[in-house]
């Protein structure tokens, strides 16, 4: 566990009114023995929807060790719940800006091929690229558990565990990134290194992008920072090219990290066009 916001009742405050329920969509919150009370703290973002519906002031916010909040474990709730709870929660999560918890939850409808009851909900993925036309593949899949086929004497194995990798397509809090030392790789690194499976991708998460022609950086950045503040990635690769173009890739990486709340290591490793590692250092941000 580790320090979060997260929502707290004051039960002396509380009369059992039972306003706060219906705006607390994530099902965080119930009335147990004529108090509301939080009964999962999975179920509450922290984001404190409920607080300004409690007549008596019995709800605030604090910071605590708390359980990590599980965007898939509430969207299991609410689908339960009908169509106007899951649109009230997409709503909420797009009020308070909380992008990578937007993606998963629609992620989690697309998966279980449930209508996404949200206005303006294909902008929201043409902006953040999560799942473009609902295209089957860019649906996320968290394949770290399988084993490996074959032997090294009839395959070359593949330390690839998770899809998918572009950092436009990949959740920032997948399962995959949770608590992992990640690897953001420009897209020709991997073409240029030979083992660039067997010494940099072993037992990462891994996201690639490309600095001079992808567009919507900014959204990298977002990204980046969710890694770290909501994943709590452990430590972050950039594998960039030795051209110019490339350096933009760290930039952003850095950018991320000095606007997150959390502090992490990250290491700069250039790569020469002929496939050779030219420099590698762990870097200040």
């Amino acid at each position: 566990m580790a320090k979060r916001k997260i929502v707290e009742i004051i039960e002396e405050k509380c009369n059992g009114c039972g306003l706060c329920i219906p705006n607390c969509p994530e099902g965080a919150l119930q009335i147990i023995d004529g108090k509301a009370r939080l009964v999962s703290d999975l179920f509450c973002d922290g984001l404190g929807a409920c607080l300004g519906h409690c007549p008596q002031g019995a709800i605030k916010v604090i910071e605590r060790e708390a359980e990590p909040y599980s965007e898939r474990k509430v969207m299991a709730n609410i689908v339960k719940q009908g169509r106007n709870v899951v649109k009230a929660h997409l709503k909420h999560l797009k009020d308070h800006n909380e992008t990578g918890f937007l993606n998963e939850a629609v992620d989690y409808l697309r998966e279980k091929k449930i209508d996404i009851p949200f206005p303006g909900e294909e902008d929201i993925s043409k902006k953040n690229r999560e799942t473009p036309c609902s295209c089957p593949g860019s649906r996320m899949m968290d394949f770290s558990a399988e084993e490996s086929e074959g032997s090294e004497e009839d395959v070359k194995e593949s330390y690839l565990k998770q899809w998918p990798v572009q950092l436009h397509l990949v959740s920032p809090t997948a399962p995959y990134f949770q608590s992992k030392d990640v690897l953001l790789a420009a897209d020709c690194v991997a073409y240029a290194l030979g083992d660039f499976h067997k010494n940099f991708l072993k037992g990462k998460g891994v996201a690639i992008a490309c600095p001079k022609l992808d567009s919507e950086q900014e959204i990298y950045v977002e990204k980046i920072k969710a890694m770290i503040d909501e994943a709590r990635i452990n430590t972050l690769t950039v594998a960039i090219m030795e051209v110019p173009c490339c350096r933009g890739l760290l930039e952003i990486a850095k950018k991320a990290v000095k606007q997150a709340k959390r502090k992490i290591p990250v290491k700069s490793v250039v790569v020469g066009i002929k496939g050779k590692i030219l420099n590698e250092e762990w870097v200040n941000v």
